[in-house]
């Protein structure tokens, strides 16, 4: 691994850092706005001076950087804590970049650059109550009629679909061939008739997931990415993407402020800290998160000399939520009484436990379960051989269902 940067990244640090120094919204820019006005204004003003999406052509509102590029940036905003961008990552990092690939010009110069400035949120509509981890297996179904395709069925576990503008769906056209052969590719307009938005009420209060019906729902075939039958390589170019995207974002339950907690947490009249068993919980912590640190600085290292790093980056999802969930319990256990307190806005500190704990189930789901994880590792980082397929080249609608 190479932990230093070329003269060229360096320089680029420079100049990222004194932009970002020089546009930073200032309290008095954010005040009054909602969390989705200051997240536009944020996308907006690097949209307007090149910083937004930097990895993406010019001509779609990039800036034609390197992925090297786009991590030190990354690393660089980290720093100042700028308004949250997150409900931008859907579009920017999944719908954008599979429209890249597949889309016509046209389709791309019409929305890829409302993708980068914020303009236009994209959400992905791709999980099914009966489908589980199987994608292949969704049963909402799309008829051609004419110059259009009618959409029935339902969507769910779609984070941001209640103010999404537009969304990413694969679609069942053909139900007589193998699950994986009968798929189509579309994006549609979230505000089109006959699409009902639900969102789900999650355990930590918010309301980030929706389920999604579809009644007859019509979509332009002009709207459709790939050919007919082709939407299981569309979408795996999305879900590629996908796994580089998401994470759990700039957690604060993490070691340091474990070890925080333990220093000033009382067991038996002593610090916590002092105690054998909560030693062993931080330094697995510990061990943990330095080798997540490595392993992103081999991936840093690999976009350096222009390579791609490989699936085993689905490692970091596979240690990261897993550690956050088992250390936010550890923590709220280690606080009592106090621990099962959750008053927003009081005890920030402490509050974060609560917060990340009821929060990061979701992303052990979220891009790929721990066991879809697992899979990918065994199957594409270690050679081992797939798990046995009984529906392998058997038509969807010959394929057993419970009743």
């Amino acid at each position: 691994m190479d932990f230093d940067d070329s003269p060229e990244e360096a320089q680029f640090r420079v100049d990222a850092t004194t932009w970002l120094s020089e546009n930073i919204p200032s309290e008095e820019e954010l005040t009054g706005l909602d969390e989705m006005a200051q997240a536009r204004l944020w996308q907006k003003r690097k949209a307007d001076d090149g910083w937004a999406c930097i990895r993406w052509p010019k001509e779609y509102g990039g800036r034609g950087a390197t992925a090297i590029e786009q991590v030190i940036f990354g690393q660089e905003e980290a720093k100042f804590s700028p308004p949250d961008t997150g409900m931008f990552m859907i579009g920017q990092g999944m719908g954008a970049t599979t429209m890249m690939t597949w889309a016509t010009e046209e389709q791309k110069q019409k929305h890829v650059p409302k993708i980068a400035s914020g303009e236009e949120i994209w959400c992905q509509l791709f999980s099914e109550p009966a489908g589980g981890s199987d994608l292949a297996a969704l049963r909402t179904r799309a008829e051609k009629d004419g110059a259009e395709w009618i959409i029935n069925g339902q969507k769910i576990w779609t984070s941001g679909a209640h103010y999404s503008d537009y969304g990413i769906i694969v679609l069942r056209t053909d139900p007589d061939v193998p699950k994986h052969q009968g798929l189509s590719y579309f994006y549609i307009d979230m505000k089109s008739p006959g699409i009902e938005i639900k969102p789900i009420k999650q355990m930590s209060g918010a309301s980030g997931f929706n389920e999604v019906y579809f009644t007859d729902v019509r979509v332009p075939d002009a709207q459709r990415l790939g050919e007919v039958g082709q939407g299981w390589q569309v979408a795996l170019t999305t879900l590629m993407n996908e796994r580089a995207s998401i994470g759990l974002g700039r957690s604060s339950a993490n070691f340091k402020s474990a070890l925080k907690l333990a220093q000033d947490t009382y067991i038996d009249d002593q610090p916590a800290i002092t105690n054998a068993a909560v030693r062993a919980k931080l330094a697995n912590w510990y061990v943990q998160e330095a080798g997540l640190k490595y392993t992103g600085m081999r991936s840093m290292t690999a976009l350096s000399r222009g390579e791609i790093p490989g699936p085993e980056n689905s490692i970091g999802k596979l240690v990261s939520a897993p550690k956050t969930q088992d250390l936010s319990s550890f923590a709220i256990d280690l606080m009592e009484q106090a621990g099962i307190i959750w008053p927003p806005g009081i005890e920030d500190e402490n509050n974060m436990f609560q917060t990340s704990y009821m929060g990061v189930p979701g992303f052990r789901i979220a891009g790929g379960t721990d066991e879809i994880m697992a899979n990918i590792i065994a199957e594409r980082v270690l050679g081992l051989p797939q798990e046995p397929r009984m529906d392998k080249g058997m038509p969807f609608t010959e394929v057993p269902t419970a009743q």
